[in-house]
Formats: structure tokens, C-alpha cells, sequence
């Protein structure tokens, strides 16, 4: 690969061969990944910033401060892949398999989400602050201590996650369908006010 320290600004790797390779404080601008090869892949303190991964193959991939900026994930093979203290900031995933991927530490911060498979995914303490969760099963999700501060939550199936802890507002408590989920005190109390009850 050129310019392995430089910013690479709208290269094309479309189906490039990138197996197994190690990338440390790369960065990629406006650069089209789509049906690349990139299983196994490991990235260290890279950026990545308005770039395509259109049924590009992350499987297995491993991603360390690294941050993914406005990237489009559409379709991609995501299975077994793991983010660790990362961004993926304003990133929108569509159609891609999320069950088996790994979530550390990583900042979700107005992802788009919607539609999005998420039963029993391990979402514990992220940030979700206004991602677009519409319509995601997140059955049995664990999202504890989560802040989901104006995430959108129209249509979210949330039976069985756990939500102790969780950050959410009123218009989160509306919207999602809480029916079966995990809750602590202060978010029952909050559910029952966002419908209009008075407690006490």
C-alpha cells in the first residue's frame, strides 16, 4: 500500500486483497472499500473519514483507537470483527450481520442503526447518544449503564434487554417498546412520568 503514514484522500481499493494485513495511523479520506477483502485486518490509532465499505469482508478484523467517521457499511461482513476504544461517529450500517461483533469502549454517537439485528449483543456502558436505533431488535440486549440520550427508539423491540443503569430521556421512553425489558428504579419512575402518571 502507498503512503503507509500520509492521508490516502478518494483511493479506490474496490475489490482489493487487504487479508490479514496490520495498519497503524493510516488515514483514508472519501476511499472506496467496497467487496474489498479485509478479513482479518488489524488497524491501530487509524482514521477513516466519509469511506464506503459496500460488502466488504471486516470478518474476523480487529480495530484499536481507531476511528470511523461518516463511513457507510452496507452489506458488510462484520462477523467476529472487534472495536476496541474506538469512534465510529456518525456511521451508518445497513444490512450487515452485527450479532458476533465485539463493542468495547467504542463511541456510537449518532450511528444509524436502524433496522439493525442486536438480539442479546453486548452494548454494555457505550455511548448511543442520538443514534438511530428505529426499528433494531435489541431483544435481550445488555445495555447496561448505556447512554442512549437522544437515541431514537421508534419501533425498537427492547423484550429481555437489560437496561439498568441505561441513560435514556422521555422521548426514548416513549418510543421504544419496553415491554418485557430490564429497568431499575429511577427508570421505571421515568417510564411512568413519560406516559403521564404521577407516582407517589
Amino acid at each position: 500500500m502507498d503512503n503507509p503514514t500520509g492521508e490516502i484522500t478518494g483511493e479506490d481499493y474496490a475489490d482489493a486483497v487487504l487479508r490479514g494485513q496490520v495498519w497503524e495511523r493510516r488515514s483514508f479520506v472519501g476511499c472506496d472499500f467496497s467487496e474489498a477483502d479485509m478479513r482479518g485486518l488489524v488497524t491501530r490509532g487509524c482514521t477513516f473519514t466519509e469511506c464506503v465499505f459496500a460488502r466488504t469482508d471486516l470478518g474476523d478484523s480487529e480495530h484499536t483507537a481507531s476511528a470511523f467517521r461518516s463511513c457507510r457499511f452496507e452489506g458488510a461482513v462484520l462477523g467476529g470483527a472487534s472495536f476496541t476504544s474506538c469512534s465510529l461517529l456518525g456511521s451508518r450500517f445497513a444490512e450487515c450481520g452485527l450479532r458476533s461483533l465485539t463493542l468495547v469502549e467504542t463511541d456510537l454517537t449518532l450511528v444509524g442503526l436502524s433496522g439493525a439485528e442486536l438480539a442479546k449483543a453486548a452494548l454494555r456502558g457505550l455511548r448511543l447518544r442520538e443514534a438511530n436505533l428505529t426499528d433494531a431488535d435489541l431483544r435481550d440486549a445488555d445495555l447496561r449503564e448505556a447512554d442512549l440520550t437522544g437515541a431514537r427508539l421508534t419501533g425498537a423491540r427492547l423484550a429481555g434487554a437489560d437496561l439498568r443503569g441505561a441513560r435514556l430521556d422521555a422521548n426514548a421512553l416513549v418510543q421504544a417498546s419496553l415491554f418485557g425489558a430490564k429497568v431499575d428504579l429511577d427508570t421505571a419512575v421515568a417510564f411512568a412520568a413519560a406516559h403521564g402518571l404521577v407516582v407517589g
